[in-house]
């Protein structure tokens, strides 16, 4: 909810600088959506900033370091709000944010996607959500994921360091087993450094015990972007 509130409030910011500038107003269509997109971008990265640079969200730092900006970034993000309506329909449980140019989504226990204790293997309702994951995945094969797996603070560091890792491994490769192409996916892992919640509790661990992903543009999806909104 924090990251949906920051990123309306990142574009609000953005439009209203935009349409204050008289050149803007003086503008044809298309290089009035180049300089929205251009401004957006630079608004969502200096809000965001502290997060991202601070390593509290490296997902959310992928997607702004794939922005594009410009008139071509608003053909990129009309393709990420369809993608992203798709997920919260076809996986209601999943916690789905867009942000630039981009789609952040959070599976944590309540989503839809978890693990037994100590356990890294993929089976019964994560499952049956990573095969809707899947469907959508191939309806829109010009985007390229990031798997991430974090954990809570409970056991060693390079215990949960390990576990993260075999977490997020474990989903990336039940995805590609099912059909994707290897070639879309990254995966990385944090252990329990990157916490969204309090680990003195229990509500924070469950928050904590999480596989995130950051959806952006494939190369292939920014070259048509250019090239069908160039002139």
């Amino acid at each position: 909810m924090k990251s949906l509130i920051i990123k309306n409030m990142a574009f609000v910011m953005a439009f209203t600088l935009v349409l204050g500038c008289s050149a803007v107003k003086n503008s044809n269509h298309k290089q009035r959506g180049a300089t929205v997109g251009a401004t957006s971008g630079a608004v969502i990265g200096g809000v965001l900033g502290n997060n991202v640079g601070k390593g509290n969200n490296t997902a959310l730092g992928a997607i702004i370091g794939a922005v594009v900006g410009g008139v071509a970034g608003g053909y990129i993000g009309d393709r990420m709000d369809r993608q992203a309506e798709r997920i919260e329909e076809e996986i209601p449980g999943a916690e789905v944010t867009r942000v630039g140019e981009g789609i952040n989504v959070i599976f944590n226990e309540d989503a839809g996607v978890y693990f037994d204790t100590n356990k890294s293997n993929i089976k019964g309702t994560s499952a049956t959500t990573l095969d809707k994951l899947v469907g959508i995945f191939k309806e829109y094969p010009k985007s390229n994921i990031l798997v991430e797996g974090h954990t809570d603070s409970a056991g060693p560091d390079d215990y949960n360091m390990n576990l993260s890792k075999q977490r997020a491994e474990s989903v990336t490769s039940y995805l590609v087993s099912k059909g994707l192409d290897s070639g879309r996916f990254t995966t990385k892992w944090y252990g329990e450094s990157q916490p969204r919640g309090d680990n003195a509790t229990t509500e924070g661990k469950a928050q904590n015990r999480r596989v995130e992903l950051a959806i952006v543009a494939s190369e292939e999806l920014k070259e048509e972007a250019k090239e069908q909104t160039k002139g």
